[in-house]
């Protein structure tokens, strides 16, 4: 029997204090898969990093007649405007509705991010499934999410199984994607839903180290997989939470899935008490920007590899703007030399850039247009590009992407940088190549990044140090003037 399955989703990840809101545009901008509808929808995902291709596979290998709805995503900022959550929204409950006149439905898949936040809806995921629940009734429907989703009940309650990626860096998002597919051609199989327990953390994990590449994250996913195999469980998700949501249910949380409540029970709440028992192991281990600075310089003295820093609080995938300086100027006050920073997002600067041309000195405001602390550089420009290239570290391999007219440039002796007119994080190596830079022959890497950097990057580093300079996406999320949370969550661990 051939199955009729609907697939669409919207991608986001809100961050409250973000100093600027998503609208429409964003979805829309060069370089975001925009919000695609119909059968280009599967034309554009297909053979991409992302969990709807991953999804698209295992169903046209089931013989899967896959019914296209809406898809897209923006990067990382503020909340969701309504206007651009409604239109989007609207999109795919649409496109439901006009599915349901042709012919039932079997299933629904959703590529979703899970840490959305609209102006008026903060739980945007949780919003978004209960309307398609009010057009669909009890069809079976599956999510697939980002390790970094806050999983609210609502989610919980309204779908049949989330399955969030195991990795941060996500190197598994496909996987993930096919994961959830797999589990709703299960669910429809079944007939019937699972059991479910639902389980929350009481404190919240700062980014930097919910990296599962180290401990503690290493331990925990590893009981995540033994508790799944041995616990007779379909699923059991684990999200790792984004602390920058000011709503109730930010945070971790876990949720299992079994025949029956107990065995649901006993899973949840076991990878819960492991989680609870490790919460002093995942205290910060990041140095401020000076401090940072001076130790990549000495350890660049002798390194035969890059020494990585992580401008962890200007990461765009977290929020942040990609354009603070404060990282720069310390390179630049310590006479760094090999240094190259990626990547500023200044577009006016870029153009200026282009337009005087390779091999032209030009002084110039970088940076600094998001906090009103640009930085007074002299910079000669070494080389242009429109900056379109296509992913090729093990995160987003195949995805292309699209900086906008792009700018290598000179600040200082030995220090060059980066200049985008897109918001990007630095996590792939190709958008050095794309410039002419070989990242394993430099001695010192700045990367506007927290923690997705290290797929690619961390293999050619000989050390890999985590910086603090101004930004929004602080380290230390407790700063921020949460309103909103549930009571007794702790901010930061032990706190």
């Amino acid at each position: 029997m051939s199955f009729r399955i609907a697939t669409g989703g919207i991608w986001h990840e809100s961050h409250s204090f973000a100093p600027r809101p998503t609208t429409y545009k964003d979805f829309m901008s060069p370089g975001t898969p925009g919000p695609v509808s119909g059968p280009r929808y599967l034309e554009v995902i297909r053979g991409t990093s992302v969990a709807a291709a991953g999804a698209q596979a295992i169903a046209e290998a089931a013989g899967v007649t896959l019914v296209p709805l809406t898809w897209g995503g923006a990067p990382p900022a503020g909340p969701v405007q309504d206007e651009a959550f409604e239109r989007i929204a609207a999109k795919i409950c649409a496109g439901l509705s006009d599915a349901l006149d042709v012919a039932p439905l079997d299933g629904i898949y959703l590529d979703l991010h899970g840490a959305g936040a609209a102006e008026t809806f903060v739980d945007l995921e949780g919003e978004l499934v209960r309307r398609i629940r009010k057009i669909v009734g009890g069809i079976p429907l599956t999510i697939s999410l980002d390790p970094h989703a806050n999983l609210s009940r609502q989610v919980v309650e309204l779908s049949d199984a989330v399955v969030p990626c195991r990795t941060y860096p996500h190197i598994d998002v496909p996987a993930t994607g096919a994961r959830a597919m797999e589990l709703l051609l299960e669910r429809i199989k079944r007939g019937r839903p699972w059991a479910k327990a639902f389980r929350q953390i009481d404190f919240l994990i700062p980014l930097n180290s919910q990296c599962t590449e180290l401990e503690p994250m290493q331990t925990i996913l590893r009981e995540r997989a033994r508790l799944a195999e041995h616990g007779k469980v379909a699923e059991l998700a684990f999200c790792f939470g984004f602390p920058y949501v000011d709503f109730p249910d930010c945070g971790p949380s876990m949720v299992a899935y079994a025949d029956t409540q107990a065995e649901a029970d006993a899973a949840a709440g076991a990878l819960q008490a492991f989680v609870n028992e490790r919460e002093d192991a995942f205290a910060l281990d990041i140095l401020p920007a000076r401090a940072a600075v001076s130790e990549a310089i000495r350890l660049a003295n002798s390194a035969t590899r890059p020494i990585i820093i992580a401008d962890t609080q200007d990461n765009p995938g977290g929020g942040g703007h990609g354009d603070t300086t404060g990282m720069l100027a310390e390179l630049i006050a310590q006479g760094a030399q090999g240094a190259v920073l990626a990547i500023i997002n200044d577009p006016e600067t870029a153009a200026a850039f282009h337009k005087a041309g390779v091999g032209a000195t030009l002084a110039a405001k970088l940076g600094g247009k998001s906090d009103g602390a640009s930085l007074d550089v002299t910079a000669k420009i070494l080389k242009l590009a429109d900056g379109r290239f296509v992913c090729t570290g093990p995160m987003g391999k195949g995805n292309p992407r699209n900086l906008g007219p792009t700018a290598l440039v000179e600040v200082a002796p030995g220090i060059r940088v980066i200049v985008s007119s897109m918001k990007v994080q630095a996590s792939d190596q190709a958008m050095f190549r794309l410039l002419g830079i070989e990242p394993s022959e430099c001695k010192i890497l700045v990367l506007k990044s927290s923690v997705h950097f290290r797929a690619d990057f961390e293999p050619i580093a000989d050390k890999v140090i985590v910086g603090v300079a101004p930004g929004p996406v602080t380290a230390d999320s407790s700063v921020f003037p949460f309103k909103y949370l549930r009571p007794g969550l702790r901010l930061k661990p032990r706190a």
